[in-house]
């Protein structure tokens, strides 16, 4: 699998993204990289499934990148009580070349988890990995429609492709159905994207769409829920 050719750039925030030229898209919110995923992924989706879970909660991200979302759910993982099985699925795996450009040591809370970040991308590919007690990584490299996931597992999935627009086979009735079939009863989905082609998609694979407030600079985000 060939990487895009992408280029580093530094976000509002302060943070590190990278742009892909051929479809003019930035892997994160020039707004803010950090702020997108925390506002997105771990605010609108981890926290409130950690607020009601009982035991190991799983998640799903569709679309690994910069790692920079699985970096700061192990963070979170640190001051809670329940485990966390991080699965992630990316199509184009980043060459350690660009992964020592995105400038980490700009958007760590915390010193040790410059430490985290190292391993996270040292990682081997399709084989789990305890990286603490609390938090253990499987990094899947090929392409969502042809990975197996176990039915009803999921706790909360990060939907984090590239937009519609650029990559419209990953925003199809059936990627959306595929995942539903994955997520545990009461489990969510969340992602950046508003679009109302999307929530149509979503409500046609089963899911219960709401909208939310979106991060700086969008208006509004998605979140969708597997009934209980």
């Amino acid at each position: 699998m060939l990487t895009p050719t992408v280029e580093v750039r530094t976000t509002a925030d302060g943070s590190s993204t990278l742009y892909v030229p051929a479809l003019d898209e930035h892997y994160h919110s020039t707004h803010g990289a950090i702020q997108e995923a925390q506002h997105v992924y771990l605010g609108a989706g981890l926290a409130p499934v950690m607020a009601a879970a009982t035991g190991m909660v799983w998640v799903l991200e569709v679309g690994f990148g910069t790692g920079l979302n699985a970096l700061l759910t192990l963070q979170y993982s640190l001051a809670s009580p329940h485990p966390i099985f991080y699965d992630t699925i990316e199509k184009y795996p980043l060459p350690p070349a660009v992964i020592g450009q995105l400038g980490v040591e700009r958007y760590v809370l915390n010193p040790e988890l410059l430490d985290y970040h190292e391993q996270i991308h040292a990682a081997g590919w399709n084989t789990p990995v305890a990286l603490t007690p609390q938090f253990a990584l499987l990094k899947l490299a090929g392409e969502l429609q042809h990975t197996p996931l176990a039915e009803d597992t999921y706790h909360v999935i990060y939907f984090d492709a590239f937009a519609p627009e650029k990559q419209p086979d990953m925003w199809t009735d059936d990627i959306f159905r595929q995942l539903y079939a994955a997520t545990a009863p009461g489990g969510c989905l969340v992602s950046y994207c508003a679009k109302g082609s999307f929530k149509r998609s979503l409500q046609a694979a089963g899911w219960q769409v709401e909208r939310i407030p979106g991060p700086p600079g969008k208006r509004e985000m998605t979140r969708a829920w597997k009934r209980g």
